[in-house]
This record gives C-alpha cells, sequence and structure tokens, in this order.
C-alpha cells in the first residue's frame, strides 16, 4: 500500500508540475507564429490531446486482447478507464481545433474542405457507443467480452483518421513528415514537452481510474455476495 502511495504522489506531482511547465513554455517561452500570431499557441494543447486520445484507445486495444487470453477483470477495467480518458482527450483536441480553424480559416467547422473533421466525430461516436454497449449488457463477464472485440475493431478508426491528412489533400497541416516537423527549435522544444507533460498527465489519471474501477468491482461482488446471502 505505501508503494502505491508513493507512485501516486510522485505521478501527482509530476503531472502538475509537467503541466505549469508546459503553460510557461506555451504562453512564455514559445516565440509568436509569424502568421498566424498567438492563436497558433493552441496547436501545442491541440496536437499533445490528439495523441493522447489515440493512445488510449491503442490501450484499450491492448486491454481487450489481454482480457480475451486471460479473462482477468483487470485488463477490463484497465480497458474501460481508458477509453473514457482519450474521448475527454479527443473531445478536448476537437474543441481547440475548432477555436483555432475559427481563427484560421473564418469557420468553426470546415467539414467540407478538412476530411478529418469528420473522421475524428465518427471516432468519438464508436467510442461513446462503447460506453453506451457496456451500460446495455447484463452481467460482468458478458460485458467485458463484448467491449473487448467492440473495443478491438473500432480501433481500426483511429490509424484511419491519423493518415486521412495524407490520404485527401484538405486544409489541416502534416505535423509529421517524413522530412521531419518544420518548427523552429523553441517551437519544437515547446511541443515534444508539451507532448510528454500530456502523456504524464494520461498515466495519472488511467492510474486513479484503474483503482476506481477495482473499486467498483469490489462493491458489485460485495452486493452480489449479500444478495445470495440473503437469498439463502
Amino acid at each position: 500500500m505505501t508503494k502505491k502511495l508513493r507512485i501516486d504522489d510522485l505521478l501527482n506531482w509530476l503531472s502538475g508540475l509537467s503541466i505549469m511547465a508546459a503553460l510557461y513554455l506555451v504562453f512564455v517561452y514559445a516565440p509568436t507564429e509569424a502568421t498566424m500570431g498567438d492563436v497558433q499557441r493552441i496547436f501545442y494543447f491541440h496536437v499533445s490531446s490528439a495523441w493522447v486520445g489515440f493512445f488510449a484507445f491503442f490501450v484499450t486495444l491492448i486491454g481487450g486482447i489481454a482480457y480475451l487470453r486471460g479473462r482477468n477483470r483487470d485488463w477490463d477495467t484497465l480497458a474501460l478507464s481508458s477509453v473514457e480518458i482519450g474521448i475527454t482527450f479527443t473531445s478536448m483536441a476537437v474543441i481547440t481545433g475548432s477555436i483555432w480553424a475559427k481563427a484560421t480559416w473564418n469557420a468553426w467547422w470546415p467539414w467540407q474542405q478538412e476530411p478529418r473533421l469528420v473522421l475524428v466525430s465518427i471516432l468519438l461516436l464508436l467510442y461513446l457507443a462503447y460506453l453506451m454497449l457496456r451500460s446495455f449488457l447484463e452481467g460482468e463477464e458478458r460485458k467485458a467480452r463484448f467491449a473487448a472485440v467492440y473495443g478491438i475493431v473500432a480501433f481500426v478508426s483511429v490509424p484511419f483518421t491519423f493518415m486521412s491528412i495524407r490520404w485527401w489533400q484538405g486544409l489541416h497541416p502534416v505535423v509529421f513528415e517524413r522530412e521531419g516537423m518544420h518548427l523552429a527549435p523553441t517551437m519544437l522544444a515547446t511541443f515534444l514537452f508539451c507532448l510528454v507533460a500530456f502523456t504524464i498527465l494520461y498515466f495519472t489519471l488511467l492510474l486513479h481510474r484503474v483503482r476506481l474501477g477495482r473499486l467498483e468491482d469490489q462493491l458489485i461482488g460485495l452486493k452480489e455476495r449479500l444478495r445470495q446471502g440473503a437469498g439463502g
């Protein structure tokens, strides 16, 4: 228990300090972009949120495969927790992207010129349906099994969304290119630090959400034993 508390404290402090440092880098250290001005600073949060969202859904994929192989409830708890966090960060990416689009392209949602907007909306709906599926199914084992299969299949939308700006030319700029990222050194350092900071925040949230999920499982098991005892 002491070891777990130390890990919690370390992640809590590390995520808090890294996010504060990221804010300093974004608003003070990084220079103002010559063309877009200060609105370009949204880029650091927008891409970092999208990265965490995609990574979270990848963890759900791994959790689903591991659950189907061993039927260990911890993997199902991990998959569910990561979906919830992934939806949150992907929604942040959509919101920040919409603000950026309004300032840059004079439209909150230029979906006709930008296929990724449609694809990321479909992605969000797919993972919201994951949560709905779990809420409709009866039985914890059946719920976990169906959710694992769904989480594996739904992940197809993630690489499809990521690659869309390479397959179809739209308004959205390509951040990761074969020849590298066309950013000034200070901008690149800020961007990479934000990616790390948001990733640390993801693992911090995941640790707490998984622990909450285990407590929920214990509560469900206790209620079941009480119900069986009352029935006997």
